[in-house]
């Protein structure tokens, strides 16, 4: 059992979690993620190590009420215990001979952006951190973000925060002012991630993306997560999910994350929530 120590609200359906894992938080990297299960009835979900502390043990996880199991999991409190919590998987990140990066992260993305930020800052490396949001009320983690980049832009659709335009937009203006980057790091929606490949390819910039496919088991067996990478097929959760943005299939990513769509709508329409014993 593992026991969440501190409940935090981001933003509306956005809440974070720091939960006792120390035996996670012992080799977790950043870039890997866990798969939790709520009790013995419910089912597996990868979430994104959003930060880590290996002297007390604890990992942080960022989620978005979405889905049956997500709601479900919002209503747990500190003090409350998630049955299984496994990880860490996947492969992490590396930043060998990265001295300037640009670390971008679109909406729920941004909580997976953080930690490659951190991680760059921490290894004495340039970081300029564009993050987007629908609006201001959807920000999220900037006195984190601040403290991990060397300058911090954030957008909003709307221009709420002052700042309209799109994270692709501010990329750009940096881009043609002559701004030069060992990597570009971008994380989010897919068709987000898709804009800034482009961009970026022109450049020859080395672009990495983040692929949050469809999973199940999260060992490499089920073989829900796979992704066309460079006309190959690999799995997110063990060949991942870090990939070349200048090689993934995007398209075919979108067609395959909207498959179950149907599925999941009759799903939550069915579900009995035990944690508030009704039918959501």
């Amino acid at each position: 059992m593992y026991k969440i120590l501190k409940k935090r609200v981001l933003s509306p359906n956005v809440k974070l979690f720091v939960v006792d894992a120390p035996h996670v938080a012992r080799k977790a990297m950043p870039g890997q993620f866990i798969m939790l299960r709520i009790d013995e009835n419910g089912e597996r979900i990868p979430l994104t190590i959003a930060d880590f502390d290996r002297s007390k043990g604890e990992i942080t996880i960022v989620f978005q009420e979405v889905g049956k199991t997500t709601r479900c999991l919002g209503l747990l409190n500190e003090g409350d215990f998630l049955l299984d919590f496994v990880g860490p998987l996947g492969l992490a990140s590396h930043f060998d001979g990265v001295s300037r990066a640009a670390v971008i992260g679109g909406g729920l993305g941004t909580a997976i952006a953080y930690p490659q930020a951190k991680a760059l800052k921490e290894h004495g490396a340039l970081v300029d951190t564009i993050v987007g949001f629908r609006n201001k009320e959807l920000i999220m983690l900037e006195e984190e973000f601040n403290a991990a980049s060397t300058r911090l832009f954030i957008t909003t659709d709307d221009g709420s925060n002052g700042n309209k335009g799109f994270v692709t937009d501010t990329l750009r203006t940096l881009l043609e002012a002559g701004e030069t980057y060992d990597v570009v790091i971008a994380i989010g929606p897919v068709l987000m991630m898709k804009a800034v490949s482009e961009m970026t390819r022109p450049y020859g910039i080395k672009t990495i993306v983040s692929m949050n496919s469809i999973m199940v088991d999260g060992t490499g067996m089920c073989g829900c997560c796979r992704v066309t990478v460079g006309g190959k097929t690999k799995f997110a959760c063990v060949d991942g999910p870090d990939f070349d943005g200048h090689l993934v299939d995007f398209d075919e990513s979108l067609l395959r994350g909207a498959m179950y769509r149907a599925q999941e709508k009759q799903s939550e329409e069915k579900h009995i929530c035990r944690l508030i014993g009704e039918v959501r």
